[in-house]
């Protein structure tokens, strides 16, 4: 969601807020803008659209200039996309940028309404400046004091840097749910909402926690509890270069992502492989600790949840044990039915996804086990969580999420096949071959990077299209989904996945001369049913793409274009079959002109409901 970076340090302030905003992008954001101290004064530059506007803006109006400010990128929840909505947002002395919600901001404005205070914009930031001020002048001038007692009337959640005029060598920061971390350099300092903003600058930083205070200065940052008291805080060292972040040569940043994968999945599951076993215990999940789960819930959203599809298919077949997929803003209103000796999977690139991180909490609240597969080093959902796997995948900078996914799928094959292990399901032979043939996929997933032209073939004849249908069975069909998703998103042409024997309860009708159908049929013993379905669609004039393994080949009007994977177990075509679907939306977003790293209405982390 919304990008936040602050700085204090010798450089100039409008070139290191506006490179660290570069760096948030990915987040997704409407509109932009900077507060910088010069000459003592705030000067704030703020425009709707992307960071060229900025910039452009700037150029013409005047860049501020100095050695201290915050910045930020805005995705809009409070009020439309507009220059004023913009933050930074000014209340008398204090100037703020934030991240999140605050739910209770009606009252609050409506409380300082009545003390005479005068709003320009319609965001519920601005409340928060304003109330900021309000107990600053009331507390006379203690920026510190007005902060806690600004924190306690807050509800929701929410990250902020904050400055105030009469501190111009200053910047605060503080936190409750939503990210943010404390950059630690020498003679500067800087908070951000993640470290990918400051990189460029240092590796070095402290994370956050709700209810601390962060204040900078050139010569350290300090933080401090809601009880004033200093707090000791473990330096963190970010194991990964800024070139890990950047483009590298290719077009774009999920290109480069797509083709990162064989690398993330090695660097994933190869630490957790041991004497061609699985070995998951420096996760802090044992064989013993296996054998006291009677059911799993795998709860996730978006591509994260897809990969939980997928999970589910391999974990039912393997160990034999039952496991219900949800959607996690749907698992914390339907009174889930979950309690002790259930393990609760929470599925999160970022770490910081607000309603999985709801639905941890209330997982454990009801006495259930919970297991994260996060991506981000400190996240909140990792801290939290009873058992943690991190993936390696390193920075994910496109929205459109391609690399995690892969790299999800891996830790849950590896899951599925210790915990068959663990239940009796499968032998130490059988699991040595599964985990040996899941070490082979990174060499099969190359083989299909590098020869991309049948998926290019194919985007270009998906470009005219108004909308398309993904079909498939068992995980052929949890794969579709994933596709359909990749390509809606960033090339925003209608797209739904299918289970294809469900075709004739419905969707069927949807279908119209030439409308493309993508078929998947990677499965051995669904392939006949599959590809009846295809000729269903076929009669009625659909296109058909085929995506199937090379020992499969249909008569050949069953389909108008094939793409054939490299042979593979049944179990495990999940993991080479995507690269195909990531690369027809990637080629297909970028022959219809679209901004395939940054699509629109899209943030690459939602850190509110």
């Amino acid at each position: 969601m919304c990008g936040i970076v602050g700085y204090v340090g010798k450089q100039d302030a409008t070139e290191v807020l506006m490179n660290g905003l570069a760096r948030l992008e990915y987040r997704g954001y409407d509109s932009a803008g900077i507060a910088v101290f010069e000459n003592e004064t705030i000067k704030v530059a703020k425009s709707k659209g992307r960071l060229a506007d900025l910039a452009e803006k700037m150029k013409q109006e005047g860049k501020p200039s100095g050695h201290a400010g915050i910045g930020h990128t805005r995705w809009a929840t409070h009020g439309e996309p507009s220059d004023v909505n913009s933050h930074p947002h000014g209340g008398g002395t204090v100037t703020i940028v934030h991240n999140g919600i605050i739910e209770n901001y009606k009252v609050l404005k409506d409380f300082l309404i009545k003390k005479g205070r005068v709003f320009e914009s319609e965001t519920d930031t601005e409340v928060v400046a304003q109330l900021l001020d309000y107990y600053y002048v009331e507390n006379h001038g203690n920026p510190v004091e007005a902060i806690v007692k600004t924190l306690k009337d807050l509800e929701g959640s929410y990250a902020l840097g904050v400055i105030f005029a009469d501190f111009p060598d200053r910047v605060f920061a503080l936190r409750k749910e939503s990210p943010l971390i404390v950059g630690i350099g020498e003679g500067e300092n800087f908070i951000a909402s993640d470290v990918t903003a400051i990189l460029q600058y240092t590796k070095k930083y402290y994370l956050l926690e709700a209810g601390e205070i962060a204040v900078l200065s050139k010569q350290g940052a300090a933080v401090y509890d809601l009880h004033y008291q200093k707090v000791q805080k473990e330096l963190k060292i970010a194991d990964w270069d800024v070139s890990e972040a950047e483009k590298g040569g290719y077009a774009h940043y999920m290109l480069k992502e797509i083709h990162e994968q064989p690398e993330s999945i090695r660097k994933t599951i190869t630490p957790r492989i041991e004497n061609g076993l699985p070995n998951l215990e420096e996760c802090g999940i044992t064989p013993e600790k296996l054998l006291t789960f009677r059911k799993i819930h795998v709860v996730a959203c978006g591509t994260a949840m897809h990969a939980g599809m997928v999970g589910k298919y391999v974990i039912e077949k393997l160990a034999k044990v039952s496991v219900n997929v949800d959607i996690a803003s749907e698992f914390r209103y339907r009174e889930p039915l979950v309690g002790e000796g259930d393990l609760v999977i929470i599925i999160s690139q970022s770490g910081e996804t607000a309603d999985s991180l709801e639905a941890l909490r209330l997982s454990k609240k009801l006495g259930a086990k919970t297991l994260a597969i996060v991506n981000a080093k400190g996240s909140s959902i990792a801290r939290e969580t009873d058992m943690l796997i991190y993936t390696h995948a390193g920075p994910e900078i496109a929205v459109a999420s391609t690399k995690a996914y892969m790299v999800q799928i891996a830790v849950m094959y590896l899951f599925a096949f210790e915990l068959a292990l663990a239940k009796g399901q499968i032998d130490e032979t059988e699991c040595r071959r599964l985990t040996s043939v899941l070490q082979e996929t990174p060499e099969k997933i190359a083989e299909i990077l590098a020869n991309k032209e049948k998926a290019q073939m194919i985007a270009s004849e998906l470009i005219t299209a108004d909308s398309l249908l993904y079909i498939g069975r068992g995980l052929d069909y949890a794969l579709s989904m994933e596709g359909s998703l990749k390509l809606k998103e960033i090339s925003y042409i209608h797209s739904e996945s299918y289970a294809a024997g469900e075709l004739k309860h419905g969707t069927i009708s949807l279908i119209t001369e030439n409308m493309p159908v993508i078929a998947v049929a990677t499965q051995r013993n669904l392939f006949e049913k599959t590809i009846s379905n295809i000729k269903e669609v076929k009669a009625r004039g659909a296109k058909v793409i085929l995506v199937s393994r090379a020992d499969y080949q249909p008569e050949k009007d069953v389909a108008d274009m094939q793409f054939i994977l490299p042979d593979e177990e049944d179990l495990l075509m999940p993991m080479t079959a995507v690269v195909p679907l990531q690369l027809i939306a990637y080629y297909t977003a970028v022959l219809k002109g679209t901004d395939v790293d940054k699509p629109r209405n899209l943030a690459k982390s939602v850190t509110v409901e």
